[in-house]
């Protein structure tokens, strides 16, 4: 139990300096930004009937009139005592946006990553097992296919046949339009999120099923495999019983790691769906000049990434004795 809590708070000091790293560069690309922020809000035209005092209470407001260190480190101060600061555009506190945001957004990112884990090992297990044949090479095409096409063209592709053609699906948003929040039901938020869902899902399939058939490969490959071959199993039962076994590892790394594909490819998927998530947030922080929004979004991205690679080292000892107890003799 020490070598566990002694690992998890090394890793913990790693991603609180990471995550300054993060804060460091988001803040240093906004700031080099072409974007002005008062002609982006407020227009080149509405400016020029402005008042010198109107100006620069607007320069106020975006920050324009302030150093970057000067307003960096006020930023930073602000989250070391828990505040995000405030949304310029949405003129709310940052943390009470990308709950919300989150929120919005978390069906269809859970629902991508379980799918995509779940088919991703499935279809590369198979591909690892039946290695020559037409079902490895149907799965290595496939994948190869997906992995070569953007996200947003996909998306485009599910809107106009499951929207547009058949109408079986909702063709945007995440909630009916028209509809009030009380409402509104689970199943529809659901139905709202099955297409962005299935879009991050199909094209996070590729990477996850082509890395579990190189190991399933190897795995096969090996001397144990060959001694279970030898004592006369079926080629499946010791697919299951030893392949699966040798990729878990690999497969929870791949799993967890594809955490921060979901998130980038939400931002894509969110704008075609205009589906109101934490994407779509983000890329409205980002045009709109809302720097405390977009930090706080950035933050928070990072932290679920960071999280879910933590998570992923914790479980290396669950499912392989042998890890948990070579840690332990350390």
């Amino acid at each position: 139990m020490k070598h566990r809590l002694v690992f998890t708070t090394k890793k913990l000091a790693r991603m609180l300096l990471l995550l300054l790293g993060v804060s460091l560069v988001t803040f240093a690309l906004m700031n080099v930004s072409p974007l002005d922020p008062l002609q982006t809000n407020v227009g080149q035209v509405a400016l020029g009937t402005m008042s010198e005092e109107q100006v620069e209470k607007l320069e106020a407001y975006w920050g324009a009139d302030t150093p970057p260190i000067t307003r960096y480190l006020g930023w930073l101060g602000g989250v070391l005592r828990g505040d995000l600061g405030t949304s310029l555009l949405y003129r709310q506190p940052v943390w009470d946006v990308v709950c919300e945001k989150l929120l919005s957004s978390l069906w269809l990112l859970v629902i991508s990553w379980l799918l995509s884990g779940i088919f991703g090992v499935a279809l590369g297990a198979v591909a690892g097992a039946a290695r020559g044949r037409w079902p490895d090479r149907l799965i290595r095409g496939y994948c190869l296919l997906i992995s070569s096409t953007p996200a947003f063209w996909l998306a485009l592709i599910l809107l106009l046949v499951f929207s547009v053609w058949l109408g079986w699906l909702p063709i945007g948003l995440s909630v009916p339009i028209g509809m009030e929040a009380s409402a509104v039901t689970a199943a529809d938020r659901l139905r709202h999120a099955i297409l962005p869902a299935l879009t991050l899902s199909i094209t996070g399939v590729a990477n996850i099923a082509l890395h579990t058939r190189e190991k399933m490969v190897d795995v096969l490959a090996s001397d144990h495999v060959l001694f279970a071959k030898a004592q006369g199993g079926s080629s499946w039962a010791i697919v299951l019983r030893h392949g699966l076994r040798g990729v878990a590892l690999p497969a929870i790394t791949l799993q967890f790691a594809s955490v921060s594909e979901i998130i980038g490819g939400s931002v894509m998927v969110e704008q075609v769906f205009s589906y109101p998530g934490l994407g779509q947030a983000a890329v409205t922080a980002g045009l709109g000049s809302d720097l405390p929004l977009l930090m706080g979004i950035t933050l928070l991205s990072s932290l679920i990434v960071f999280g879910g690679n933590l998570t992923a080292d914790l479980l290396y000892g669950v499912v392989d004795p042998k890890i948990r107890r070579r840690a332990a003799g350390k």
